[in-house]
């Protein structure tokens, strides 16, 4: 009896868990997190941060059950102006000096169809922590031309900076400098570990 107990918990060990998730990272160098925001009211001002990494665990039995972490380098953000991507390091804006980082880091995956997701979870970004809901897509793995796996995820969400304490303003006679809706635009190559 002992033996057939041995025997089933050794082929039980053998066969992998059903559900069990993959591990993949995110490829800083084919990967990138944008964002848009209103400049007197009149246009877009758009720039992104060149420093991104993180992990994601995909269940591909159960979507619902894989998760996201993601860390950007505050101060790695790029307006193609170095004056104002300076400004925006300050105190003013990022406080990159105090808050190096904005972290992501998911608490629900809710699939649809044809590759579409919600990952809701909590940003992390000038030390304050608030729940958001990215919006996009997850694509099917393929192989690359050295034979690794890898799958494309883009999303998109809006916040509010002052609900972040990015709070400085300044008014002109249009209107505000900078609004306080960010429209934020992430696309990630991820790499199967």
């Amino acid at each position: 009896m002992k033996s057939a107990i041995r025997i089933a918990l050794a082929a039980a060990l053998a066969v992998p868990a059903a559900g069990l998730a993959d591990s993949w990272s995110i490829d800083g160098s084919h990967s990138r997190a944008g964002f848009s925001v209103r400049h007197l009211v009149i246009s877009d001002v758009k720039g992104e941060f060149t420093k991104l990494s993180g992990k994601v665990s995909i269940d591909e039995k159960d979507l619902a059950k894989s998760s996201v972490e993601a860390t950007i380098e505050a101060g790695s953000i790029d307006t193609r102006e170095p004056k104002r991507d300076n400004h925006l390091r300050s105190e003013d804006f990022f406080d990159v000096a105090r808050c190096p980082t904005i972290t992501f880091k998911s608490t629900k995956v809710e699939p649809g169809a044809d590759g579409k997701v919600k990952v809701a979870g909590d940003l992390t970004m000038r030390c304050t922590t608030k729940p958001v809901v990215l919006e996009g897509e997850l694509t099917q793995p393929i192989k690359d031309q050295m034979g690794g796996t890898r799958r494309g995820f883009s999303a998109t969400t809006k916040i509010n900076r002052k609900d972040f304490g990015v709070s400085w303003s300044k008014v002109a006679d249009v209107g505000p400098v900078v609004a306080d809706e960010v429209r934020i635009d992430v696309q990630a190559e991820i790499v199967k570990s």
